[in-house]
């Protein structure tokens, strides 16, 4: 059974199929380098997408290189490769932002809107390494922006209805544009109550409700020099999170940056863009919602970064070479205070971060060069300084009862490297590529305080002497494309050494009440991911169009025991009729049985399941101006079922009919 196992891993590693038609690849001679799902400006996804309303999570989940960890319906985790967020880099416009959650309640996606942004550009393993050190890959968010160009102003509306939940969603942009001076700004509001589970049972606490707000400006200083300035204000209220012990009171983050851009200023420079910025993100969690806790708990957190990057393009003969130069500072700290229901007891108060400052600076090369017509060669390299220091005196103390000989600060040196070389003939694409990087552990995992895991009921202390985390990738790619359909298969292994995870010690006694022990942040020699998707793209007749996927993910350690959040083959299915202004289109999606699960990390057998979606599309003129309702209903059929990322095993949403207006009002 292995061995047949292992003959199908390697087909599958051998070939590849190109995405879907959400995606398209950024091309160096027309040679795939990266998938960049592109979500583009307001008309662009009322017009193509199915749901234009849609969650930011939701069009992130149509990669096939990334899943979403889901603890309730909101701010859902992105993992890229089967790795979650201490193995990768998710950006905003290059900007590094870190969450202020321990508990991974506010991912950077979760500050974005799918109103705001324009593009995410997915790197896989160490060609994500441009804004710092990376095992699993990077996703970049581009923020919506017109640029110079004389198109004057343009004012759109957008509202939407979903009846599981009872979402209600406003939101409106407002884009002005001349050949030296744009403005964008745009504004998203959703209001949910709690979704009921397929069958019609209501999940507790899966409420919330946003606001979003962001801005961007640029000023065209001469003929090749521009500034620009931009800034995102994000605020979540009463967010439920019913896969958790607690939810959340706020989390609101202040995202700016200030940018010059240089076209041209050198023979031998095509351009060259620096941009410094700041966030500062607050979070609170408590469980005031909650009955029958046996000791409240309120559990507030802050992360502030400054940075900054420098980075130009240069075209020398057959080389197209990218440098970035990049730097940040960020100040994590988190704290837990604990009130007994009884009175007489004393309130209880300690540092679950303990004002962890961590200062980086990194280099980054890429060389794309042109070996022949067909044949192309992509290197990479990054090195990068990275410094951590506990400015708590008090943490540092708590620290030191487990670890006496603990310093205040660690310093290590970051690698990292890749090379792809890729072949286009014909109308066939292949790609064969390597890869090695290191990572630092994150705070969590080096000065985390009795942090508390609910999938597997441990409370987790950091370990701030690991080793770096070292990873060698190998990765390989196949693909064909005509003008009736196309096809793609790819493939990409992981080998990291001291690999990072949580391991009980028994001597320990945990703090939180009913916890079933204590886990210390531990190095394992090695573990291995292994992860393929297939897509397929047919055009059978005029206006009709069939997209298909299939994903399959492995992840075992040293001793071949089962990673956890390792995805079971998957599917999407979808048929769609365009014409004019009308679109419709039927979809499947499931997975089959998850039955490699990790019984250490609290994980069971999740059953396969189907269900089948149905959208439709249709835009009118009034007066020359634009109206587009979309409307649909997902899950069609009240499907119960949960996926294998799906915390502690909570219900995705049953039935949902959906309504989608957007309004261009000139």
């Amino acid at each position: 059974m292995k061995t047949k196992i292992l003959t199908l891993c390697i087909s599958l590693f051998l070939v590849n199929w190109t995405r879907a038609q959400e995606t398209e690849i950024d091309t160096l001679n027309i040679i795939p380098m990266k998938e960049v799902i592109v979500i583009g400006n307001k008309k662009d996804v009322s017009r193509k997408e199915n749901k234009s309303l849609a969650t930011l999570d939701e069009y992130l989940e149509k990669s096939a290189k990334i899943s979403m960890i889901k603890r309730g319906a909101y701010a859902w985790e992105p993992m890229i490769n089967g790795m979650a967020t201490e193995r990768t880099v998710i950006t905003i416009d290059g900007m590094r932002i870190f969450s202020a959650c321990t508990d991974k309640m506010d991912p950077v996606t979760s500050y974005v809107e799918i109103s705001n942004l324009q593009e995410a550009s997915i790197s896989s393993g160490q060609e994500g390494a441009e804004h710092g050190a990376t095992i699993g890959g990077a996703v970049d968010m581009k923020i919506h922006k017109t640029g110079f160009s004389p198109s004057g102003w343009k004012v759109e509306v957008n509202s939407g209805l979903e009846t599981n939940g009872e979402q209600k969603i406003a939101g409106a942009k407002v884009d002005y544009s001349q050949e030296d001076f744009f403005f964008n700004a745009d504004f998203m509001h959703r209001d949910a109550e709690n979704y009921h589970a397929g069958g019609g049972k209501e999940v507790l606490y899966s409420r919330f409700t946003k606001y979003n707000f962001s801005a961007v400006s640029g000023y065209r200083l001469s003929r090749h020099q521009s500034i620009e300035a931009a800034v995102i204000l994000d605020k979540a209220t009463d967010i439920g999170y019913p896969a958790l012990p607690m939810d959340v009171s706020l989390a609101k983050a202040a995202i700016g940056s200030l940018k010059y851009e240089f076209h041209k200023p050198h023979p031998l420079l095509d351009h060259w863009e620096t941009k410094v910025y700041f966030n500062t993100i607050t979070h609170i969690m408590d469980d005031a919602q909650r009955e029958d806790v046996a000791m409240r708990m309120n559990m507030p957190g802050w992360s502030d970064t400054y940075g900054f990057y420098s980075k130009g393009n240069s075209t020398v003969g057959k080389h197209r070479i990218k440098i970035n130069l990049n730097s940040f500072y960020n100040k994590s700290l988190a704290e837990m205070t604990m009130f007994p229901n009884d009175p007489t007891e004393m309130e209880m108060f300690m540092l679950t971060w303990p004002d962890v400052r961590t200062f980086y600076n990194g280099f980054f090369l890429e060389d794309q060069i042109l070996l022949s017509e067909h044949l192309n060669l992509k290197i990479t390299g990054s090195l990068g300084s990275h410094n951590n220091s506990v400015q708590s005196e008090q943490g540092l103390q708590s620290l030191k009862i487990f670890y006496p000989e603990m310093k205040e600060s660690k310093h290590r040196i970051l690698a990292g490297a890749s090379t792809r070389l890729q072949l286009h003939k014909g109308k066939m694409n292949y790609s064969l590529g390597t890869g090695y990087g290191e990572r630092a552990p994150s705070v969590s995992e080096a000065y985390g305080f009795y942090l508390f895991n609910s999938f597997n009921g441990y409370d987790f202390i950091g370990n701030p002497g690991m080793d770096t985390e070292r990873s060698m990738e190998l990765n390989s790619s196949v693909a064909f494309k005509n003008k009736f359909w196309s096809a793609k298969l790819s493939g990409s292994y992981f080998h990291i050494q001291d690999y990072i995870i949580g391991i009980p010690d028994p001597d320990l006694t945990a703090m939180t009440i009913g916890a079933n022990g204590v886990m210390v942040y531990s190095q394992l020699p090695y573990a291995t991911f292994f992860n393929t998707d297939l897509s397929l793209e047919v055009f059978p007749y005029k206006n009709w169009h069939i997209n298909t996927k299939l994903i399959y993910n492995h992840g075992r350690d040293h001793k071949n025991r089962n990673l956890p959040l390792v995805q079971p083959l998957s599917y999407f299915a979808a048929l769609g009729y365009s014409k004019g202004l009308f679109s419709i289109e039927g979809s499947i999606e499931g997975a089959m049985e998850q039955s490699n699960f990790s019984t250490g990390f609290g994980e069971n057998r999740t059953p396969a399941y189907t269900v089948v979606n149905l959208s439709a599309s249709r835009s009118l003129y009034l007066n020359n101006q634009r109206v587009t309702v979309k409307a649909g209903a997902e899950n069609l059929f009240d499907t119960y079922y949960s996926t294998f990322s799906d915390w502690n095993n909570i219900p995705r949403r049953g039935r949902n009919i959906f309504v989608n207006l957007n309004y261009a009002v000139f």
